[in-house]
């Protein structure tokens, strides 16, 4: 089985954090976010992974070299595929068409999710649905007494289902898949100037693919810094109970877990948590710190931090329940 990461997108809502690290390599809870996503995948695929394919932008060689040590860690051979222009979901997961073969799991890279189910790979297609309250924003799907999904529906103005799709998929027959984008992409159909994924969902349910949902239990969103905050929270409470391996320093501080502190980390004086990461080398001092993200090589002094994000080498002294912080950024 392979998994399809389209991951080339600027990121834009979560400036500036995103100026130097590309969204997906952002640490969530200790781990980069599309790190966190591919071992979500892994953990409900009922076969082996051997391929995992990255579709970048021109994030460097550092970020790429990174991203293939990520599938690495996992047993799979880590691909990186460039798409230079946004010219949507269809086009993007096409510029891996080499890896579009067998059993595919295309997932977009600003998604987290808790799932209780095993993917059951004999299926043709499953597409990853999370019921939401108010449905207008999303694409949705409706199924039928058999549970096969009978209609994809992008933004509906008005109720038709409140399972929204959260961008993961399963095919079967990844070259079927790969047809029916190329389709798409020679005869120039294009949803609102970009080629469009589910276009190809909709021709191929038309000739008789059954795809079936899978129902997540919780689907967690990093678009936007206060999301992806929450998301730090989330992710936090899941792994609590998992044994903190990191040697850090603590000077007379407190932590109220759940936290996850990297290594080298210095407490001095300082609270932190719940619901805080700390990445490696940072240096936390007369500060009380709760639902944060702080990178890494960072410094917090004498600071009041909540609902924050912190960038890797930045310098922050002052009080606020409301800081993004760039990288090498200095705030006093």
């Amino acid at each position: 089985m392979k998994i399809i990461i389209p991951m080339a997108g600027m990121g834009k809502r979560m400036r500036p954090h995103t100026l130097t690290t590309p969204k997906p390599l952002i640490p969530i809870a200790g781990k980069p976010m599309v790190q966190r996503i591919v071992e979500d995948i892994i953990k409900v695929c009922d076969e082996k992974v051997d391929e995992i394919a990255f579709v970048i932008g021109r994030f460097g060689k550092e970020a790429e070299d990174n991203l293939v040590k990520v599938a690495e860690s996992l047993g799979a051979k880590g691909s990186i595929f460039y798409q230079d222009e946004p010219l949507g979901t269809a086009h993007a997961i096409m510029c891996a068409k080499s890896s579009l073969t067998g059993k595919v799991v295309v997932a977009f890279a600003d998604t987290l999710f808790k799932a209780d189910f095993k993917l059951d790979s004999s299926q043709e297609g499953i597409i990853w649905v999370q019921k939401v309250d108010d449905p207008k924003p999303f694409g949705v799907v409706k199924i039928d007494s058999n549970n096969i999904i009978t209609d994809f529906v992008e933004k509906p103005q008005t109720f038709v289902s409140d399972l929204a799709i959260i961008g993961i998929y399963y095919f079967n027959d990844g070259d079927y898949l790969k047809k029916e984008l190329q389709y798409l992409l020679d005869n120039n159909i294009k949803e609102k100037g970009e080629y469009q994924l589910t276009n190809a969902l909709e021709n191929m349910k038309a000739k008789g693919t059954k795809f079936h949902p899978g129902k997540v239990s919780e689907w967690l969103d990093c678009g936007n810094k206060d999301a992806t905050v929450y998301t730090n929270q989330r992710i936090l409470e899941f792994t609590k109970d998992q044994p903190r391996t990191s040697a850090f320093t603590n000077d007379n501080s407190v932590i109220v877990e759940p936290c996850f502190i990297g290594e080298n980390v210095k407490l001095i004086n300082a609270k932190v948590g719940p619901h805080v990461s700390i990445g490696n080398g940072t240096i936390i001092e007369n500060s009380i710190v709760k639902n944060s993200i702080i990178q890494s090589n960072s410094k917090i002094v004498n600071s009041e931090l909540s609902n924050s994000m912190i960038g890797n080498y930045a310098e922050y002294t002052g009080k606020s329940s409301d800081v993004s912080l760039s990288d090498y950024s200095t705030i006093r």
